[in-house]
């Protein structure tokens, strides 16, 4: 399954030539695609983003130069990792045949993949979409999160404790009991957690926030 669109591939190599050739290949595919000649400019474009509230929404990922002037591409890799992007944004590493020792071991770190140059432009665009959905895929998780923390927000005192119960598996009357209110207020707020919770059963329910914990 392809990643919904649009999905953006970010190029960073201090090759024109590398960064043009990328971007035809990427256009010939549908796919879009933005170019840094430094890892610099790609942090310069990411701190403006932060700055401005913009928050990746779409799914991304990244072709990283190892060897570039001034900032490598593994020093940015590290800054990545140490602010949790990867998973949102992959990276792919482009390799020189010297490097391919520190790209498979980058790989072991988190990167997606690596491809050594020169490359083959179908290899390459097949990681370049499971790096995409990949991407599509954890954005997709962090959605459902969100959501779901939202819902649970929507959830007054006494509905979490039934909930609690509900999903520990206790029938109406000894929730009644353990909290001290009727069968019938036990219904009631079991019903509007199940309609908050958008859920049909309480099997559905321990379903959906066992996944949550996971």
């Amino acid at each position: 399954m392809e990643p919904a669109s649009p999905a953006t591939v970010y190029i960073v190599d201090d090759d024109a030539e590398v960064r043009e050739a990328l971007a035809w290949l990427l256009r010939s595919r549908r796919v879009l695609s933005e170019s840094f000649a430094s890892a610099e400019a790609f942090e310069l474009m990411l701190a403006e983003r932060v700055a401005r509230g913009v928050h990746q929404r779409q799914a991304a990922c990244l072709l990283l130069d190892v060897r570039m002037p001034g900032m490598s591409g593994l020093a940015l890799f590290d800054r990545l990792i140490e602010r949790g992007d990867t998973a949102a944004m992959p990276v792919i590493f482009l390799t020189g045949h010297a490097d391919v020792p520190t790209a498979v071991a980058s790989v072991k770190r988190g990167a997606f993949d690596f491809c050594e140059k020169p490359f083959s432009d179908n290899l390459l665009v097949d990681r370049i979409q499971a790096a995409l959905q990949a991407s599509a895929d954890w954005l997709a998780a962090r959605r459902e999160r969100q959501q779901l923390a939202q819902r649970l927000e929507e959830l007054t005192e006494r509905e979490r404790e039934v909930m609690r119960l509900v999903v520990e598996g206790l029938p109406n009357k000894l929730i009644a009991d353990q909290l001290a209110i009727s069968v019938r207020t036990v219904e009631v707020h079991r019903a509007r957690v199940f309609d908050k919770m958008q859920v049909r059963s309480a099997v559905e329910l321990a379903n959906l926030l066992r996944g949550d914990a996971a």
